[in-house]
């Protein structure tokens, strides 16, 4: 059994095996990425990985002594049994063609790959090797292999590789990792209360095209709707990202749609919300469009643009609604002020299920910010929540969800019992 400290035991820990891939060096980003997040890492690293990274950097930042063999490990006799008894969730980082075959066979030859086999906890994986290595057929078939026992696999990406070739195999990105890694140890130490539940989520702005080169937009981010994708797929929800153009990373985990107009972000909306759970509609979609928009870049010397016709968009928040049928619809509205009143008007108009209402006159609750400031405005009650991450803010909206979610399940139950009681009364 290993020490830990009474500060350590109430974080939740992970296990970071690092094997001899050149990409090895990452290891060391993706833990502190992991301990910014709030846990707890320990290292194991074969042989190879010692060659490329020593232990003292792995040590001096965890802050416990780095596994290197089945034997002479301080904080244990049996590193392989206390350390994977320890782990909540385990990522390798980076998996090589050899690390992944052995898994796949049972292989267990040395700390890492006996750690591994040890482990009954949930277990990552970010490999990164040459590409034809990747290509072949018995590594695709070790992790298919890999896959289907439920090891979680973040893929490597296309790119310039160490020896030179171009093509897949590159370790994925850093903060990729982290994030994969975070939103399994987060289904493996809290409930998933959205499992088996899909959650279409809209995010970003539109543009409206004027010309093939100009558009009307606005200043949205897509950083709370890239939140509210992390935060529901966390929750278990299998996740529709319906994203305008952000220069936001994709959320591991979570399937993108992109779009660009309100045309086409309606179209692809309806077409997912009729497949899903419920909606959560935070994209600050146009109002209008251009009613004309020219097919050749427009030239200002005889092609002045003193006049814009514009038409109506249409309503996704409202049509969503409209089609929900008891499913939970929830949109946002961003004001500038007579926030509550705009919000509980929208809120009427709509139809919807709830209204997540900000005022983006505020520093703190702006487009582009790294906080939010609403409220969670139903049509019976008002929470207004103070300043925090948008992280933060979509961990509550996502809880919203489930209990709005979870009355209407009752609701539907009792309907369905009524109908059963008065079909048993004629009988």
């Amino acid at each position: 059994m290993l020490h830990t400290s009474p500060n350590e035991a109430r974080m939740r820990h992970v296990l970071l095996l690092a094997t001899g891939g050149i990409a090895v060096y990452k290891a060391v980003e993706v833990m502190r990425g992991l301990q910014k997040a709030g846990t707890d890492v320990r290292v194991v690293m074969t042989a190879d990985a010692c060659n490329m990274v020593g232990t003292a950097t792995f040590e001096a930042l965890s802050g416990h002594p780095v596994a290197t063999s089945l034997y002479d490990y301080p904080d244990s006799s049996i590193p392989h049994i206390d350390l994977s008894a320890w782990a909540d969730v385990a990522v390798v980082v980076p998996a090589t063609a050899n690390c992944i075959a052995k898994m796949a066979q049972g292989l267990a030859d040395d700390v890492v790959s006996t750690t591994l086999l040890a482990c009954e906890k949930p277990i990552v994986i970010a490999a990164s090797m040459n590409t034809r290595m990747w290509n072949n057929p018995a590594t695709r078939a070790n992790v298919a292999t890999l896959v289907s026992r439920g090891v979680h696999f973040v893929y490597p990406v296309c790119g310039a590789l160490a020896c030179g070739d171009t093509g897949a195999g590159k370790l994925a990105d850093v903060s990729t990792i982290v994030d994969a890694t975070l939103c399994v140890l987060a289904q493996a130490t809290t409930e998933v209360p959205l499992e088996g539940k899909t959650v279409v989520i809209t995010a970003g702005p539109t543009h409206e095209a004027l010309d093939p080169v100009r558009y009307i937009s606005n200043a949205s981010s897509g950083k709370m709707g890239y939140a509210l994708a992390r935060a529901a797929r966390n929750a278990g929800a299998r996740v529709v990202l319906i994203s305008g153009p952000v220069t936001r990373e994709i959320p591991w985990g979570v399937n993108v749609i992109p779009v660009t107009s309100a045309a086409q972000m309606y179209d692809v909306t309806m077409a997912e919300f009729s497949q899903a759970d419920a909606a959560i509609l935070t994209a600050a979609v146009a109002d209008y469009t251009p009613a004309h928009p020219a097919d050749h870049k427009l030239k200002k010397a005889f092609e002045k643009l003193n006049q814009i016709d514009l038409v109506q968009t249409k309503d996704i928040l409202a049509s969503v609604s409209k089609q929900a049928q008891g499913r939970v619809v929830i949109g946002f509205a961003a004001e500038t002020n007579n926030l509550l009143e705009h919000a509980r008007l929208k809120l009427k108009q709509k139809g919807c299920t709830m209204i997540v209402a900000n005022d983006v006159s505020c520093p703190d609750s702006s487009f582009g910010s790294d906080t939010n400031r609403v409220a969670l405005v139903t049509s019976n009650n008002v929470e207004q929540l103070p300043t925090m991450s948008k992280d933060e803010v979509a961990t509550h909206i996502v809880d919203k969800l489930v209990q709005l979610m979870s009355k209407d399940d009752d609701a539907a139950h009792m309907v369905d019992t009524f109908v059963q009681l008065m079909s048993e009364a004629t009988e």
